[in-house]
């Protein structure tokens, strides 16, 4: 069944324009796959961001689909400017009131390198007078504005003398992926995990593996992925919805597809692990939010006792760092134990460790086959893994 979607946003937006999708660092390659498996051609990329060109209708695609993004933004205009006067002139000269609602709520965000401006917030304040301003001068009155990033929001790019003026489609981060209702100690952000899921390789057909899951989000990343559930079917509000053109039977109609492309069951497991009764209550309540419960099989056992399936796939765990070397023995010998499962009970598996402490890391005693590179908030961190072949030695150093 083939679902004729309404085009929501052409009349206002007829025609392409630059759209730029961040990340967080590190995560911009497996960002970019997702873009391309959506049919989109990459032309940049950087550390924290891919760059094609598109229309706004792509827009509400790309942020019911993208797993490992943070906002989705689509540029409105470009311009030069070396000050904030002349910023506000041009801000000005751009007919707000095609895209704003009068009596509507907007909120600025922006990145600013300009020695003119010696506080990001100067900038924002002029692009709210400027639009203000001429959104009372056309319609006899003036939309609302505020922190609030839950209606319209409105990115600035400035550096130098380079502007670059930006729809956030996304409104509020799509980094989180809207199920994760109860956190437990500091928990992977959905994005990141879902990178580190796509960094693996796992084929999405096999076991997939997750002691000390905390509050569930590798393991629960994992079941939206293989039963092919789009993070935006959880989520409600997106800042596109406040902008003039937007038609909610065409989100509806997103809706309705992917919903229609969900899988309902699966054929392997996805096995999840802690010793922790919070964490593993956390875990449930976070993948009954998400629908994949029945999905995920919850363990309480300390890692070194969780049940590994016959047949073979990945397993990941995500320890706890610790801040520095020798500060906790209890972590280095966490680390060696872990090195030690992996050996005794998960030959066949791919095995991965996510940690932002490679001191630690060096105590799996393993040689690592791969070492992929990632930030966890701003810990630089590593995805390590291990070729768990029958007999795996040790490093020897």
């Amino acid at each position: 069944m083939i679902l004729l979607l309404h085009v929501s946003m052409s009349a206002v937006f007829p025609y392409p324009s630059q759209i730029v999708i961040t990340c967080f660092p590190k995560q911009s390659p497996w960002l970019a796959k997702e873009v391309e498996e959506l049919g989109f051609t990459v032309e940049s990329q950087s550390v924290s961001e891919v760059e094609f060109k598109g229309f706004m209708d792509d827009c509400l695609r790309l942020n019911m689909y993208l797993r490992t993004a943070g906002r989705v933004l689509f540029q409105l205009s470009r311009f030069r400017a070396n000050n904030a006067d002349e910023l506000y002139k041009k801000i000005i000269e751009i007919p707000w009131e095609k895209y704003l609602k009068k009596d509507g709520y907007f909120s600025v965000t922006s990145w600013v390198r300009n020695d003119s401006i010696n506080d990001d917030r100067f900038a924002n304040v002029r692009i709210k007078d400027a639009i203000v301003d001429r959104m009372n001068k056309k319609n006899g009155m003036r939309p609302d504005s505020g922190p609030l990033r839950d209606h319209t929001v409105i990115h600035l790019y400035w550096k130098d003398d380079k502007v670059r003026l930006y729809f956030d489609t996304s409104g509020n981060t799509i980094s989180k992926h809207g199920y994760r209702k109860i956190p437990f100690k500091a928990p992977m952000i959905e994005s990141l995990a879902s990178s580190a899921i796509l960094a693996s390789g796992w084929d999405m057909a096999s076991s997939f593996v997750n002691p000390m899951c905390g509050s569930g989000t590798l393991a629960i990343e994992a079941a939206l992925m293989a039963t092919k559930s789009a993070p935006g079917l959880i989520r409600n509000n997106y800042g596109f919805m406040h902008i003039n053109g937007y038609d909610e039977s065409s989100w509806k109609g997103f809706k309705r597809l992917a919903g229609l492309q969900k899988k309902v069951d699966l054929d392997f497991k996805i096995i999840a692990s802690d010793m922790s009764n919070e964490a593993l209550r956390a875990a449930r309540e976070n993948a009954k939010l998400a629908g994949v419960e029945h999905l995920i099989e919850f363990v309480k056992c300390d890692f070194r006792e969780t049940p590994i399936p016959k047949e073979n796939g990945v397993i990941m765990l995500n320890p706890e760092y610790g801040e520095r070397l020798g500060a906790d023995k209890d972590l280095e010998l966490i680390y060696a134990e872990i090195g030690d499962f992996f050996k005794k009970h998960c030959q066949g598996y791919m095995g991965y460790v996510f940690t932002g402490n490679l001191d630690l890391a060096k105590k799996v005693g393993l040689r690592a086959s791969r070492r992929v590179e990632f930030f966890n908030a701003r810990i630089d961190s590593r995805l390590l893994e291990y070729q768990l072949y029958q007999g795996s030695q040790k490093h020897k150093s």
